[in-house]
């Protein structure tokens, strides 16, 4: 895989993901209790032997490149690196513009490396992919830019870039975050091919294009905006079926999983596919190792086994240095160092990590932050007029506790 560059994008504010970003980038929160949301994208390059990565950050990316720095680092070896770049101001007095003026105000960096290809992936997706294939449908069909897709409800389609393609795979339409009227899939009046926000770019055209949409005043400068209706109008852009992306070891019904977890719902949702019985993204597929940062500490523990005071998870994930005593976890996710005193009782959360949750608590369809510190007989999850008066509840009703709270004191 010499000759391939690759630019992620970490550097948007999420603030649909609130109060989960209110300290730190959208690819930083963490995620399924061991890993950060960045992990993925990742894992998806360095498992396809793609390893020189450029990571772009801009807002809140302390915590961000603090995870790079303890996990995602590549020493002594030659022309493989895994570098973050916080936004500079390369090209004036301003942070980036979109994401296409991300990677223009960093051609400098690109031309240095002197790839063949770039490939421009977002930071923040949940999936896994082998991105040489689509690297090789990109050179079988001669494509100057290829863009991955998937199908997605139409009621969706204005949360992104539809496409539309002929017999080919060649991209003949696009249409921007429709908000009325979006072009389905034939044949399907219910899903359109959506864009997963991952180009694969020769070089020069990448170049070419992010020069020229510079100098366009009227221009947003973003990929989904301007360079792509720019070069599918040239007859060069072809599309990328994620559908047929194939990873040894995963069973086919996880073939073509990809989440965008940019609201609280999507985010809950994303981490309650993973306690599935048999979950549509598979953390335990050796042939496809999850690497992240993991600290040093003890395995879980279960205490006490007494009547009524029982420690046990069930149908949940636990992670390291976790203590459940006498107390039940169920249908859950816990982060590292996790608490949970007797009598307690936890169904359906997410619990990031050095999190103390009190003595006959009961939590129920919560997210709760990093840090967090919950009273003894606490109440969280049963009644949701009380909840919103204290915390940030979704659309779906997930009550969110934000990083470093006390609660019931």
């Amino acid at each position: 895989m010499s000759g391939i560059l690759s630019m992620i994008l970490a550097g948007g504010e999420g603030t649909r993901l609130a109060p989960l970003t209110g300290i730190r980038a959208k690819p930083a929160v963490p995620f399924g209790g061991n890993y950060r949301i960045i992990d993925f994208v990742l894992n998806n390059f360095v498992n396809s032997d793609l390893l020189q990565i450029f990571v772009l950050t801009q807002f809140k990316s302390h915590s961000l490149l603090k995870h790079m720095s303890r996990r995602w680092r590549v020493t002594g070896l030659t022309n493989r690196f895994i570098d973050p770049i916080p936004a500079q101001m390369q090209t004036g007095k301003h942070w980036y513009q979109g994401t296409a003026d991300a990677i223009f105000q960093n051609l400098d960096v690109i031309e240095g490396v002197d790839p063949e290809l770039v490939c421009v992936f977002g930071g923040d997706h949940i999936y896994k992919m082998d991105v040489r294939q689509m690297i090789q449908f990109h050179q079988d069909t001669g494509a100057k830019l290829t863009v991955a897709a998937i199908p997605v409800p139409v009621e969706q389609a204005h949360q992104f870039g539809v496409i539309e393609v002929d017999a080919s795979g060649k991209m003949i339409g696009f249409q921007e975050k429709p908000k009325a009227d979006p072009k389905t899939i034939p044949g399907n009046p219910n899903m359109v091919l959506a864009s997963m926000g991952n180009y694969v770019f020769d070089a020069k055209t990448l170049t070419e294009s992010l020069r020229y949409d510079a100098e366009q005043a009227e221009s947003v400068h973003d990929f989904g905006h301007n360079i792509i209706p720019l070069l599918y109008a040239q007859g060069d852009v072809y599309v990328y079926d994620f559908s047929t992306n194939i990873i040894r070891g995963e069973p086919d019904q996880s073939r073509g999983y990809w989440r965008d977890v940019g609201t609280i719902d999507s985010y809950y949702e994303a981490n309650m596919d993973l306690i599935s019985v048999i979950p549509p993204i598979d953390l335990y597929n050796r042939y496809w190792p999850l690497r992240s940062y993991h600290p040093a500490v003890p395995p879980a523990k279960f205490v006490h086994d007494e009547a009524n005071r029982t420690g046990q998870a069930i149908c949940s994930m636990i992670s390291g240095g976790c203590i459940v005593s006498g107390s039940i976890v169920y249908q859950s996710i816990l982060g590292y160092n996790v608490h949970v005193h007797s009598h307690a009782y936890v169904d359906r959360c997410v619990i990031m990590g050095g999190n103390d949750i009190g003595r006959g608590s009961r939590i129920r369809r919560a997210i709760i932050d990093k840090d967090v510190v919950i009273a003894p007989n606490t109440v969280i999850g049963e009644d949701p007029e009380q909840d919103r008066q204290r915390f940030h509840v979704s659309k779906e009703g997930v009550v969110v506790i934000p990083k470093g709270a006390r609660v019931g004191f």
